[in-house]
């Protein structure tokens, strides 16, 4: 059912120190707004003292409570779908907003295809920017998951797409975020989900988009590396990127990819990486899984045809031809 307003959720594990900074910008953009809001904070089983902290402070706040750490994707997912209006924010817990954040992302929902906008991240105490629309490129077979591009002359009339909305702070249609299902969460604990997640939508022909004039503020957070060693991060993201070329690429280009992801484990062998390798294994043991996210993703597709990545990155830049655009 369409409910006109704002929810907001933010995962949380151990941020009280983050979220004392972030919540009283969250309130004030969500008054700014003059919509019926909620806030919602989907907790993973945090060890310090963030759950006596909202009790006390912002009684408000709808808590929802892991009895035992799971991981960013099954976390939030929780908050997704006990969110009660038409748009959602999802936002990390180290992103503060600026007071009138929401106001030029909400006509970007006027258009029936659009599946979500993020807006422009800068530094905590500067202007520098650290994210902003992501650009779309393959390196190979493989598809490039970092590059972020603006126009070199911001308007208000963009209209700019996105290959990805950044989980750190993303305005999505609800009812299109929970028939996609949420974040798969065979991509928990961390990283890569928000791409993922983005070429669901788009492969279901809704758009992505960024919002220059829409600015948050990141502030470094140490959560994740605080409770895994270096390598084990890099582990991680490696097979997420693995699982998420294998479940979106056609078979052709799937067949490539496979044809480079064997070469480089070759060379990745060579220069004793175990990380690397300790990815692949990860992802060969559990590819069953993959296979269900690809199934899952085209019977939500009703027989739809679902767009193939090349169409996607194909449709980004198209839309940017003759645009002065600034990559970084």
């Amino acid at each position: 059912m369409s409910k006109q307003g704002i929810s907001v959720i933010i995962p949380n594990y151990n941020g009280k120190q983050l979220l004392q900074q972030v919540l009283p910008a969250v309130f004030i953009a969500l008054h700014n707004t003059g919509l019926p809001h909620e806030l919602i904070i989907s907790d993973d089983a945090s060890k310090d003292d963030s759950i006596f902290f909202l009790q006390s402070n912002y009684p408000q706040v709808k808590l929802i409570c892991n009895k035992e750490n799971r991981g960013f994707s099954p976390t939030i997912n929780k908050g997704i779908f006990a969110a009660q209006y038409d748009y959602v924010l999802l936002l990390n817990s180290d992103v503060k907003l600026s007071p009138d954040y929401f106001q030029p992302l909400l006509r970007y929902f006027e258009k029936q295809d659009t599946f979500g906008v993020m807006g422009r991240i800068v530094g905590w105490q500067d202007e520098v920017i650290q994210d902003a629309a992501k650009y779309p490129a393959f390196h190979g077979a493989k598809i490039k998951t970092s590059g972020n591009y603006y126009l070199a002359g911001p308007s208000d009339n963009d209209w700019l797409y996105s290959m990805y909305l950044s989980g750190a702070n993303a305005l999505v249609k609800r009812e299109k975020l929970q028939a996609l299902g949420g974040f798969d969460e065979l991509f928990a604990p961390f990283y890569v989900e928000d791409f993922e997640l983005s070429l669901r939508a788009w492969r279901m022909g809704w758009k992505c988009y960024y919002e220059h004039s829409a600015i948050c503020r990141h502030k470094t957070s140490t959560t994740i590396a605080s409770g895994y060693k270096k390598e084990n991060i890099r582990k991680i993201y490696n097979r997420n990127k693995m699982y998420m070329h294998a479940i979106h690429l056609n078979k052709w280009n799937r067949f490539l990819w496979f044809v480079q992801l064997f070469l480089e484990s070759i060379f990745q062998l060579i220069m004793f990486k175990k990380y690397f390798l300790k990815a692949l294994f990860l992802f060969l043991s559990t590819y069953k899984n993959v296979v269900n996210s690809r199934k899952e993703l085209h019977l939500l597709a009703k027989g739809k045809d679902l767009l193939s990545v090349n169409k996607v990155i194909e449709e980004i830049l198209n839309s940017i031809k003759g645009k002065e655009i600034i990559r970084f």
